[in-house]
C-alpha cells in the first residue's frame, strides 16, 4: 500500500507549496500580462513547457518554492522582454515566428503545402467537419496558423477566396 500512500510523503509541504506557486503565478501573470502563456509561437509553446516542469518538480522534489518561484518569475521576464523585442525587430520576429500557411484556396486543397506542413489530407477533411462545411464550395480559405491549428474561413453559401477581405490574409504565405 506504501504505492498509495507513505507516511513519509511530505503531503502538506506539496499542499501549501501549491498554494505559494499558484499565488507566485497569479502575481507574475497580472505584473506582466497575459500573453506570457500565449500560443503564438514555437518559442511560447517550449516556454509553456518549461514552467509547467518548474512547477512539477517544485512541488513534487526536493525542489524549494523560492528556487521554483525564482525560476518561474526569470522566465516570465525572459518571455516578457522577448514579446518587447519581438515587436520592435522585425528579423527577430521572423526568426521566433512561423508566418501562417495556406492550405485550402477556395475549394482547392494545395497539396505541396499540405505536404510542406507535415499535414495529411484526412486531417484537413477533418477539420473542415469539425467546421461544419458541408461542401467544399463552402470554402473561402483553410489556413495553418503559426500556432499550429488550423482555421476554416467558410460562408454558407459559394464565395470565392477573393471575398476574404486582405486584412485577414495578411502574412499568410500562399506557397512554400
Amino acid at each position: 500500500m506504501d504505492w498509495i500512500y507513505n507516511t513519509s510523503d511530505p503531503i502538506l509541504n506539496t499542499f501549501l507549496a501549491s498554494i505559494l506557486i499558484f499565488v507566485v503565478i497569479i502575481f507574475l501573470t497580472r505584473l506582466i500580462g497575459l500573453r506570457s502563456f500565449a500560443k503564438f509561437t514555437a518559442y511560447d509553446f517550449a516556454f509553456t513547457i518549461a514552467i509547467g516542469s518548474i512547477i512539477s518538480s517544485t512541488l513534487t522534489s526536493s525542489t524549494s518554492v523560492a528556487q521554483g518561484a525564482t525560476a518561474i518569475a526569470s522566465l516570465l521576464v525572459l518571455a516578457f522582454v522577448f514579446s518587447y523585442l519581438q515587436r520592435r525587430s522585425k528579423v527577430l520576429n521572423n526568426a521566433i515566428s512561423n508566418k501562417p500557411l495556406l492550405l485550402m484556396k477556395g475549394n482547392t486543397i494545395l497539396e505541396t503545402n499540405l505536404k510542406h506542413a507535415r499535414i495529411h489530407k484526412s486531417q484537413l477533411i477533418a477539420k473542415l467537419r469539425e467546421a461544419n462545411v458541408t461542401n467544399t464550395n463552402q470554402v473561402m480559405a483553410v489556413i495553418l496558423e503559426s500556432t499550429g491549428d488550423i482555421s476554416v474561413l467558410h460562408s454558407t453559401s459559394d464565395t470565392s477566396y477573393n471575398a476574404i477581405a486582405t486584412v485577414i490574409l495578411t502574412d499568410v504565405r500562399e506557397t512554400v
